[in-house]
């Protein structure tokens, strides 16, 4: 079976372009769009969920979870890259891309230590689905959605997303080289909840 991992709902700091502090919470199009996956996730066999702990994360999971019945767990493995002192900040007012900055930020996380976390939560991922007899959900975050993407899943014919859009839906074999046999699906999302282009994909 499965690894069926997603991306959490729009928050209203995703759609300002504004760097997030750990506790935001989706917006009203996030959670009509957390909704909206957990329908789609309804029959996809989801038998457990591990998310990040960030609220924007954990809503999206709850919403699955009503959905499918599964379990959750949390883990901080899982959470977006720490930005730290930059946090809160509007994006465009930076001067610079921190999204792909490899020096570290104040008081945050450099690009080694966040892709040894993202690296580390994975495999609790692959460990957790090895016990289970149907799917594991993953919910993350942008950055973490395409750092698995990019460092563990074998793509075939798919490419790296350049943005990954708000709970866009990833699907890789459980078992090693995780072929992936769905990237950054949208589908389910109608035009009143569709993924804003100009949202930030991870911070």
């Amino acid at each position: 079976m499965s690894l069926v991992i997603v991306r959490h709902g729009e928050t209203a700091l995703n759609a300002a372009r504004v760097l997030q502090p750990s506790d935001t919470p989706l917006g009203k199009r996030g959670l009509q769009q957390a909704d909206a996956v957990a329908r789609r996730l309804a029959g996809a066999g989801i038998v457990a969920i591990l998310s990040s702990d960030l609220p924007r994360a954990l809503q999206t999971a709850q919403a699955i979870a009503a959905a499918t019945g599964a379990p959750i767990e949390t883990t901080p493995l899982l959470q977006e890259r720490n930005f730290g002192a930059w946090r809160g900040r509007p994006y465009d007012s930076l001067g610079f891309d921190p999204l792909t900055l490899a020096g570290t930020p104040p008081g945050g996380e450099s690009v080694e230590t966040f892709l040894a976390r993202v690296d580390a939560g994975f495999a609790l991922a692959v460990q957790r689905r090895a016990g289970l007899a149907g799917a594991l959900a993953i919910v993350t975050h942008g950055l973490v959605v395409r750092a698995i993407i990019e460092r563990h899943l074998a793509l075939g014919a798919f490419v790296v997303p350049a943005q990954v859009r708000n709970t866009s839906v990833t699907i890789a074999d459980a078992t090693a080289p995780h072929a992936a046999t769905l990237v950054d699906c949208v589908r389910h999302l109608d035009d009143a909840a569709a993924h804003d282009t100009r949202s930030l994909s991870g911070g």
